[in-house]
């Protein structure tokens, strides 16, 4: 059974019915000043602390990201400065997820691509 849509997943209809609002009215940047950041602001902060009941964490633990390369970038360049190396050993390979990523990781890595 293959379980991956690669990038075409279809939007649940209930996750588009709790989105609705905030692409038709309550649009603002939840990071800005501006009052029309109030609602989305308080709808990301809603959103992230359920998620963080769901999975145990804290809601400052959940970070939402725009993309799966987003989401493997961050967690590669978390796991680069957790290391406290400069240029710590990074194992991958030439099949990661995107091809910026593989890139990273030799970039940030003690080690170079092969040719």
């Amino acid at each position: 059974m293959y379980l991956d849509h690669n990038a075409t997943t279809p939007v649940d209809p209930r996750v588009a019915d709790a989105m609705l609002p905030h692409l038709t009215d309550f649009f603002g940047i939840p990071s800005s000043s501006h009052p029309y950041a109030q609602a989305p602001r308080r709808a990301l902060d809603e959103a992230r602390a359920q998620v963080a009941d769901l999975i145990g964490a804290r809601a400052g633990e959940v970070v939402f990201t725009a993309s799966g390369s987003e989401a493997d970038l961050l967690a590669l360049r978390g796991a680069v400065l957790a290391s406290g190396r400069p240029r710590p050993h990074v194992i991958t390979q030439v099949t990661e997820h995107t091809p910026p990523c593989w890139r990273h990781a030799v970039h940030w890595s003690a080690f170079t691509a092969p040719g």
